[in-house]
């Protein structure tokens, strides 16, 4: 009937079983279809990842976080869109095959030849196509992987084309020569979401220069600050702010002007002891003063340079108050370098590297921070040198620190719809909340156009043709294209090369139009994804709009700045609105001492070697039950054993013990009718429990709290093991199958058949095990699997919250009261007379299971303790030392004199104790006193918050005697087990020992024999053929001999 289980805890081997299964069965595929013609939709979009890399274990995370809502959806009875995709353009590609092939840069890609170099592009996004798919099976993310959306497909291109001809048609693309952040190693600009996504901790050394004052009457320097040495060569003016007060001062043998604030941040204590201030003025005094170039120019520039100039950006925060302006290397140098109509000094090349003329020439301009910092100081232009570590933006793909650069560039005006993305934001529910103002909002409202060209190879070519008269048009469509086209077009597809070479007739002059060089931003691409994965406009227009906007997205938190925000702002551009309604971020994964997992470090963790080892669910478990979502989680194998353990082991063997009885007896679940069993308190608390249970982690899994729903799991199976069936293992022993043994198995096969539904979108390998064994194994009109069943729904009928509080505060009184034995030292099998609880309500049948669960003959609800149990109060240093610290001994002295019963009693109440101490009224809450329990002869007390246990320690020669019995019947079942005697094997004891002992146990032998299934129990000597063991039974030697009926 059923299937024995095995208790081992290789999940992992089982779970291959159940992949083959899902795969012999096409399991997955039907899952996707089930639901079908459900009359709720609910759709998930998909990051897609670039499979020209290995999945790392955050992939495992994301994944795992991915494939849980949709899932928990499906099993709510929604048509679920769980879509893959591929990411497939970019430099990411494009830096790879450059490795592969052994090229550096842009020129040697040309000599390559464009074509062949993006045919290889286009071979390398599925280097690592096996692995991810693997890697996905694997962990069980269930998403339609025969049908993906591919970036580079031309119909996923032409939707990406039908985008910008709106964004165009509503002219928001313009091409601006801006200072760009700018790639020298890739030799493209970048966009700010991409900047955000790559900076780094840098230490480099800033340069203090001095610039010698024209015409001067004394020799006077203007001293400037800047961190990028390199650029001083460019430098065409310095700039001041005209409301902050600056001052003119002697040091040394010239007098030097700087902001007055700063004097001392530059010069130390010795040196400020030699500065004679000589004026003090506001920094408008300063405009056009005119001063010496560091370095003479071949070329003098035609436009006035090198004089002082003013602008509010300038700030005190650090360095001198003075910023050198080189227009050519910065946003706001530029802006101030229009303002003033300062010269534009180009002296670095497209490679990051010094020009010809120049004394630098082919150096990198980071390496010549160095030797310009030493020309400048062999003629006495440096004031100092100073180590300054900043965050630096480097290159999010080959880590090439970033040049800001002036380059012509196409742009997106998205400063134009910022007021629209800001509202769109807002009207997503992020998770954590905090993103939506923070992170993402803060992002938003300083947000800049986007850069959108790349001038690279491998990508969506931008849809840009111009003529030689300026006009421009924008491609929308291929029919489009050829409709336009002069001459025949035979497109293999719409990339470089093929692309530049179809050129259009001009709609405003009729001269041809060429197409641009550019590409556009690959995370243009991904953000493309909620249409341009229907192929929409062109095709699927009722698919599209039936699943858009996405109802949940899930990625890594730098995603902010990156796939959330491309996604929210073609949202935004084209269709007005916010393109997702739920986002759950995640944090990054760390080693197991919080750093971030590199090479580097040697701490990376293969996802194939956990997964081979622990399993898929086990990691799954650990991302939903270890922390929020959001926050960094240390990932290692002690925390994924820890969870494993206390969950899915525990559950499991829960499992296991009812197959073992369920097997033996028989047991037919249609047999049965849970609604017509004589159920006890035990059984209607637990299904009381059970459907409480549904109703959380519904709720939960539908608001998405995650780590939530996941503890609500957890606790549950651990009262439900450790609770229910360790207080009910004896109600399966019985013969037959009926009163309370058939509800005991009723119950728990209900429970159980329940929760292999209830757990299946969080471990759904061990929940298909599970319900196939259970289940389908007596079932056969069931579901063929577990993932083709719909959610547990509550049944109200069963809430009994009344009943759960009780029974609640009765496991808390348990927990005391086994820690008031193991203090007294007292065995859980000897009995003891009375229970004494105070500060707890359940009524007659929960203490009754008290009493049984510690062993007491009595459980009594009193309302004072003080008869059992004192307190010594103490007064706490931290809170009342500061307020109170000349009196604190007399605080002391007085809290020894009070009645330490009555002052607990009235913390607990919300009450306040006062002293009076020499005249000064001492006020003191519970968080003033330190309580410390004192025992009382005869009784052992312990309390946690209100409740208060005592355990009356007391033991008469009939508590006595029965310790004797249950001690010999722990050690009978010990000799079963070990003797390898099956559960249900009857048995034949026979027992010597001391004097002590025989009356004890001649007076329970029958309670002995039914404990342990024995059809006799006599004092006699073994025979030959017994399994015999001698014991120690509370001090007394005792032998005990079995033999199998």
């Amino acid at each position: 009937m059923y299937k024995k289980v095995s208790t081992d805890m290789n999940f992992a081997a089982r779970e291959k079983e159940v992949l083959k299964f899902w795969q012999e069965n096409d399991i997955i595929r039907k899952s996707f279809h089930a639901r079908d013609n459900a009359a709720e939709t609910f759709t998930f979009f998909d990051g897609p990842p670039t499979a020209n890399g290995r999945p790392h274990i955050g992939h495992v995370e994301t994944r795992a976080i991915k494939d849980l809502i949709p899932r928990f959806h499906t099993m709510k009875g929604k048509n679920v869109l769980r879509k893959a995709g591929w990411d497939t353009h970019g430099l990411p590609v494009e830096l790879e095959v450059e490795k592969k092939l052994g090229l550096d840069g842009k020129p040697q890609i040309e000599a390559y030849g464009i074509e062949p170099f993006i045919q290889e592009c286009k071979q390398s996004v599925w280097k690592y196509l096996h692995e991810w798919e693997d890697m996905s099976n694997r962990v069980g993310y269930w998403v339609d992987m025969e049908d993906p959306y591919v970036t580079y497909h031309d119909n996923y291109i032409e939707s990406v084309w039908w985008s910008l001809k709106t964004i165009a048609d509503k002219g928001l693309i313009y091409k601006g020569h801006k200072i760009v952040p700018y790639c020298p190693r890739c030799g493209t600009a970048l966009s700010s979401h991409e900047v955000a996504q790559g900076y780094k901790a840098v230490k480099e050394y800033s340069a203090f220069a001095k610039f010698k004052v024209k015409n001067a009457e004394t020799l006077t320097y203007i001293l400037a600050w800047t961190t990028t040495p390199w650029t001083l060569p460019s430098n065409v003016a310095l700039c001041v702010n005209a409301n902050e007060e600056y001052c003119e001062f002697e040091w040394g043998s010239a007098r030097n002007i700087m902001a007055s604030a700063l004097v001392s941040s530059v010069f130390s204590k010795e040196d400020q002891e030699q500065i004679r201030v000589l004026r003090t003025f506001k920094g408008a005094e300063l405009e056009y003063t005119e001063y010496e170039p560091l370095f003479p120019m071949q070329d003098a520039p035609k436009e006035k340079a090198w004089y002082v100039v003013c602008d509010d950006y300038v700030t005190l925060t650090d360095g001198t108050g003075v910023v050198h302006i080189a227009p050519a290397f910065g946003e706001d140098d530029a802006r101030v370098g229009r303002k003033y109509n300062l010269p534009f000094v180009q002296l670095v090349d497209t490679q990051g590297q010094f020009v010809e003329g120049t004394p630098w020439a082919g150096t990198f301009v980071k390496n010549a921070d160095e030797p310009i910092m030493a020309d400048l100081k062999e003629r006495g232009l440096l004031l100092k040198k100073a180590l300054y570590e900043h965050e630096y933006p480097h290159c999010w793909r080959c880590d090439t620190p970033l040049l800001y650069y002036a380059r012509p560039t196409w742009f997106i005006k998205m400063t134009a719809v910022k007021d629209d993305l800001v509202a769109n934001n807002r009207s997503v529910n992020w998770y954590p909340d905090n993103i939506k103002e923070g992170r993402m909002g803060n992002f938003l409202e300083n947000v800049v156009d986007w850069g959108l060209s790349r001038e690279r190879y491998w990508g969506t070519p931008l849809p840009i043709w111009q003529c030689e008269d300026g006009h421009m048009h924008v491609i929308g469509s291929k029919q489009e294209l050829y409709d336009m086209a002069i001459g025949d077009v035979n497109l293999p597809e719409l990339h470089r090369p093929y692309i530049d070479q179809v050129v259009i007739k001009c709609p405003h002059c009729g001269k041809p139009m060429h197409r641009v060089k550019e590409v556009i931003d690959c995370w243009y691409d991904s953000g493309s994804m909620p249409f341009a994965q229907w192929h929409y406009p062109f095709e699927n227009k009722e698919k599209f709009e039936s699943r858009f906007p996405a109802n949940f997205i899930s990625e890594a938190i730098d995603q902010t700045r990156g796939w959330f925000y491309t996604l929210l702002a073609i949202s935004t551009l084209i269709f007005g609105r916010a393109p997702f309604e739920n986002c759950v971020v995640l944090g990054h994964v760390q080693d197991k001492d919080g750093r971030k997992m590199s090479k580097h470090l040697g701490n990376v963790v293969d996802p194939n070697t956990v997964l081979e080892k622990q399993g898929a669910d086990a990691i799954r478990w650990f991302f939903y039950s270890s922390s929020a979502p959001w926050l960094p989680c240390r990932f290692h194998e002690d925390a994924l054993n820890e969870g494993q353990r206390k969950f899915m082991s525990t559950l499991w063997n829960t499992y296991a013990f009812f197959i073992l009885y369920a097997d033996i007896d028989q047991f037919d679940p249609k047999d049965h009718d849970l609604s017509k069993v004589d159920l006890t308190l035990m059984d209607k608390w637990i299904l009381s429990r059970l459907n409480s249970l549904i109703k959380e982690v519904d709720e939960d899994l539908t608001a998405y709290r995650i780590p939530e729903s996941a503890r609500a799991l957890n606790d549950f199976v651990d009262e439900l093991s450790n609770w229910y069936v360790r207080r009910g293992r004896e109600r399966f022993w019985g013969k037959g199958m009926a009163g309370d043994k058939e509800a005991a198995f009723t119950t728990l096969y209900h429970v159980l058949e329940t929760l292999s539904r209830l757990i299946a979108p969080y471990v759904p390998f061990m929940a298909e095990s599970i319900y196939q064994n259970l289940v389908k194994s007596v079932q056969e009109d069931a579901p063929e699997s577990v993932h083709l069943c719909d959610f547990p729904v509550a049944d109200e009928s069963r809430i009994d919250k009344n009943m759960e509080e009780q029974m609640d505060a009765l496991i808390d009184v348990v927990q005391l009261g086994r820690a008031c034995r193991n203090l007294a030292n007292m065995k859980v099998r000897q009995p003891a007379a009375n229970l004494y609880v105070t500060g707890a309500s359940f009524g007659a049948e929960y203490a009754a299971l008290a009493e049984d669960e510690l062993n007491v003959k009595h459980v009594e609800l009193v309302e004072d303790a003080s008869a059992f149990t004192g307190y010594k109060l103490k007064p706490q240093m931290r809170t009342l030392g500061p307020k109170y610290g000349k009196l604190l001994g007399k605080i002391s002295k007085a809290l020894l004199e009070q009645d330490g019963n009555k002052v607990v009693k009235g913390f607990q109440m919300g009450e306040s104790l006062v002293l009076d101490i020499e005249g000064t009224e001492v006020v003191l809450g519970k968080d003033d006193v330190l309580t410390e329990s004192m025992q009382k002869t005869g009784f052992m007390a312990q309390s946690e918050g209100s409740v208060t246990v005592a355990l009356d320690t007391n033991l008469t020669p009939e508590l006595i005697a029965e310790g004797y019995a249950r001690e010999v019947i722990s050690k009978l079942q010990t000799m079963r087990k070990d003797h390898g005697l099956d559960v249900t094997d009857r048995i034949h004891v026979c027992w010597q020992g001391s004097e002590k002992l025989a009356p004890a146990l001649n007076a329970h032998s029958e309670m002995i024999k039914s404990s342990v299934l024995a059809l006799s129990f006599e004092q006699a000597a073994a025979s030959e053929n017994a399994y015999a063991q001698e014991w120690d039974i509370n001090g007394e030697k005792a032998t005990l001999a079995i033999t199998k009926a």
